[in-house]
């Protein structure tokens, strides 16, 4: 559903993105990350055709971002930084004018627009000027504006920024449930747990250039290394001298726990813990310790920094 390649960007002599190329199948998220000034915005325009790539080219749901932009953008809702509210109008004639420029009916646009400002819980302040509207309210319609016409890709850039936590909460529910077999998203953010909880497919970007592009669970290995488990017993490890398979290292040892490093756990953990529990009859627990993105994308931006 979008392609890049070599995707180039110059302003004057500046590089903003340097031959980006990634590719998102329809139906998938692709998380873009990456720190303030990376060119993560810019790659957005580029794809939505409001900029022309300087080198390089772009395909969203089929269509060329330069030779076919009309059809990109008339494919494609986009959530930006800076929204572009018409503060004088309220928010049923804001869509409105902008359904009507996606070319949907009266009664589309009407339908649409209603369905949508509940389901964000903006409806009430339907007929409230939008200048009036808090922060969280603007952002909630700029993405009900982006989701009107049902395009084929979304294109989200910090789509839950200036929410409280119930919004945005809100709104991730959205976004997941606007996943099917025949949309695709992109989404830019500064949220490592949103992040890491919507992802298909996640694409670091360090001074234009993409630093990974994969899934989460590969970068974490990739980054922290082999999983993590915890075991726990009732009644002390008593120092632990017992054997555990091979491809099984311990990386600490408490009073009461002992966590191991294991390579392939799906073919290794049942061997594990049949060891633990011939080894000794006290055992309580055995889960896998949390790793989180945070902690694997602050260590490659440091590696890329090295």
């Amino acid at each position: 559903m979008i392609i890049a390649e070599g995707l180039t960007k110059y302003f004057d002599t500046f590089l903003a993105v340097d031959t980006l190329s990634f590719n998102v199948s329809a139906g998938k998220v692709l998380i873009l990350l990456g720190p303030n000034g990376a060119g993560k915005t810019t790659t957005v325009r580029m794809l939505t055709s409001i900029l022309r790539p300087s080198r390089g080219w772009a395909k969203v749901a089929g269509y060329d971002v330069v030779t076919q932009a009309e059809k990109v953008r008339a494919a494609v809702g986009v959530l930006t930084e800076h929204h572009g509210l018409y503060v004088r109008m309220n928010a049923i004639e804001y869509l409105d004018f902008y359904g009507h420029l996606y070319g949907l009916s009266s009664s589309q646009r009407k339908k649409r627009a209603e369905e949508l400002l509940n389901k964000f819980g903006l409806l009430d302040a339907r007929k409230k000027r939008l200048g009036e509207y808090s922060k969280g309210m603007r952002q909630k319609l700029a993405l009900v504006r982006a989701m009107l016409h049902e395009p084929q890709v979304l294109l989200l850039d910090e789509p839950t920024s200036a929410m409280d936590p119930e919004s945005a909460r809100l709104v991730r529910e959205a976004i997941k449930g606007l996943q099917t077999d025949e949309r695709t998203i992109l989404l830019c953010t500064h949220n490592l747990a949103e992040a890491e909880e919507l992802a298909d497919q996640l694409a670091i970007i360090r001074k234009g250039q993409i630093l990974y592009s994969g899934s989460v669970e590969t970068f974490k290995d990739q980054q922290l290394g082999a999983k993590e488990y915890l075991a726990t017993f009732a009644n002390g490890t008593n120092g632990w001298q017992g054997e555990l398979p091979d491809g099984v290292k311990i990386s600490g040892v408490g009073e009461s726990s002992l966590r191991f490093r294991v390579e392939q756990p799906m073919e290794t953990n049942p061997q594990v813990i049949q060891k633990l529990l011939q080894q000794s009859n006290s055992l309580v627990t055995f889960q896998e310790i949390s790793r989180s993105l945070e902690a694997a994308y602050l260590r490659a931006l440091q590696q890329a920094q090295e």
